[in-house]
């Protein structure tokens, strides 16, 4: 039988899920690649994989999606991961660079300037090669991911996107959900979840196992995994997507 094809953000965020498949059994079955969120959604959107955890704002551009999960990357307050950095002061920014490992966070600091921030930078693209630690004073940077850990004490202003977007709307904001481009089988799609539950429900094994290779480590990535992330996909995370998403159409 020919295996799923599965694509997961390699950051920290998703180290629970990452840890649950890999720890289920379930590569008897299934191709898992880690991948930056950007190449999760272009792999799902190109049929090079079957199932994704995929930014958001990438669903509309799967044919056929099905959200196949009632898990997901979210959160309820700070995220952490999420940050618009700049040496100067949140007045004197006038271009934002996007980071382009990014979809989700890219569209909510777009939305969040339109909407909370009544700004109008100017958006510039980066790719792999851009050094986001040499900015100029007027100019800030989106960055996602761990990277966020390492770059953020070379800065001297930062904003947390996830609590801005709680202070404008009151909802948690969700950055990343499980969706396939195809029909799954039920039997498997029963065992892909319990094996995100069986990482959600063994933190502490995630941590000792990841710390080696993070730059978040021990209780430091702990309390990242267990109060900054909101895993459950939950009707408060589902009516701030909708919300999310009609501001997207109109920006």
């Amino acid at each position: 039988m020919e295996k799923i094809r599965i694509s997961i953000v390699k950051y920290a965020n998703s180290y629970p899920f990452v840890w649950g498949l890999k720890n289920s059994n379930l590569e008897k079955e299934a191709i898992i690649e880690t991948d930056h969120p950007a190449v999760c959604a272009s792999k799902l959107i190109n049929g090079k994989v079957d199932i994704g955890l995929i930014p958001v704002v990438s669903l509309p551009e799967v044919k056929n999606h099905e959200i196949i999960s009632d898990y997901c990357i979210g959160a309820y307050e700070k995220v952490k991961t999420v940050m618009l950095l700049s040496n100067s002061s949140f007045e004197a920014i006038k271009t934002v660079y996007l980071d382009y490992r990014s979809r989700s966070s890219v569209a909510l600091a777009r939305v969040l300037a339109k909407n909370m921030w009544k700004r109008e930078f100017v958006w510039k693209e980066t790719d792999k090669d851009f050094d986001f630690l040499n900015i100029s004073e007027d100019e800030a940077i989106v960055v996602i991911g761990n990277q966020c850990f390492e770059f953020e004490p070379h800065f001297s202003f930062g904003l947390d996107l996830a609590e801005e977007w709680k202070k404008y709307t009151g909802y948690p904001f969700v950055f990343a959900c499980w969706a396939a481009g195809r029909k799954i089988d039920r039997d498997f799609l029963e065992k892909f979840n319990r094996a995100l539950r069986f990482g959600l429900d063994n933190i502490d094994r995630v941590v000792e196992d990841f710390s080696n290779s993070s730059p978040m480590r021990g209780e430091t990535l702990k309390k990242y995994l267990t109060h900054n992330i909101d895993y459950i996909f939950d009707e408060k995370k589902k009516e701030g997507l909708k919300l999310f998403m009609g501001m997207v159409k109109e920006l």
